[in-house]
């Protein structure tokens, strides 16, 4: 019974030992794959060798000082040609022109071509016209030529609740509108004021980059998308295709090797920096038989990479209907 009792320690103690060291094994692991990384840059080829840099524009567009950096890093380095591959709906006006003012910067001194992956729609189709050069997926979406300012009143719900929100500001406009009262016609002109100097803006700059007529720009910039087919037909897009045709197009006209490889240049945003974390805790807590709780910091790691938008809006979306 005694020598029974010694297996059974014996084997605890050996289990202890392995899981120990199966843990440890995955750190050491995911360690070096995190400097392995960096130290590459994410990509196997050198930013001091020659090469087609590459840009990803992804989801909602917004300021980025990171972003900008690395454009005018772009700028300076030994990339011959620059490709922008956008799939956006767009986002704030603002975030829209830091990008496309960033992007003709670098297109100062380097060939750049954009190319619509799956959408570029108001504030990405702004950041497409900041190349030289358009290609579009056949049935990609660009366009959503237009500019909104969205906020929500909750006035009739807070009024059947007998609920009101009282303020003392220093004039009728201050913080009109603020959906706790009804809009007065005052601060719905105002608000229209913004959005038609913001849509003028965003208008001109279709007109200008891609030399349309006036009944060209009217009919593009009634806020529909178009897919990638229609644009060729409108003059939003310069080709139909994909990058192989922006290789084929920067050979062809601006005399770039396409035997140069392509680098990926990232920014390192906070949202990567939680993706690894979540990759790792995955990696981690399946090795020790904790599945959910990798999938818990997934998860909150990709809450963390949501953000606020506010203020006027070239964001484009499906309606929705009431």
């Amino acid at each position: 019974m005694a020598l029974d009792v010694d297996q059974v320690v014996e084997r605890r103690a050996l289990r202890r030992k392995v899981t120990f060291w199966r843990t440890l094994g995955v750190l050491a692991a995911v360690a070096a794959l995190v400097v392995g990384v960096v130290a590459l840059g994410g990509s196997e080829v050198s930013r001091s060798s020659p090469h087609v840099a590459r840009i990803s524009i992804g989801g909602i567009i917004r300021n980025d000082r990171d972003r900008v950096e690395l454009i005018d890093n772009i700028a300076e380095s030994r990339a011959e040609a620059v490709i922008v591959s956008i799939d956006s709906p767009g986002g704030t006006v603002t975030g829209a022109e830091q990008l496309y003012d960033a992007l003709r910067r670098l297109a100062e001194k380097k060939p750049v071509v954009a190319v619509v992956e799956g959408m570029a729609a108001s504030g990405g189709y702004i950041a497409a016209l900041g190349a030289d050069h358009i290609v579009a997926r056949r049935n990609a979406l660009v366009g959503s030529i237009g500019v909104i300012f969205q906020f929500p009143n909750v006035y009739e719900l807070l009024k059947s609740w007998g609920v009101s929100v009282e303020d003392i500001k220093s004039s009728p406009l201050k913080a009109a509108p603020n959906g706790y009262s009804p809009t007065s016609p005052e601060a719905r002109a105002a608000i229209d004021a913004l959005v038609v100097d913001s849509y003028a803006w965003f208008r001109g700059l279709v007109g200008e980059r891609r030399k349309l007529s006036d009944n060209a720009l009217a009919t593009v910039s009634d806020g529909r998308v178009f897919t990638g087919h229609q644009g060729l037909e409108l003059q939003l897009v310069d080709e139909v295709g994909d990058e192989q045709t922006a290789r084929e197009w920067l050979a062809r006209e601006k005399g770039v090797s396409k035997d140069l490889r392509v680098r990926t240049w990232r920014t390192r945003e906070i949202g990567d920096e939680f993706g690894w974390l979540s990759g790792a805790a995955r990696a981690l807590a399946g090795a020790v038989g904790f599945p959910a709780a990798g999938e818990l910091l997934a998860k909150a790691a990709g809450s963390l990479q949501m953000a606020q938008l506010d203020g006027l809006l070239a964001l484009w979306h499906p309606q929705v209907d009431r």
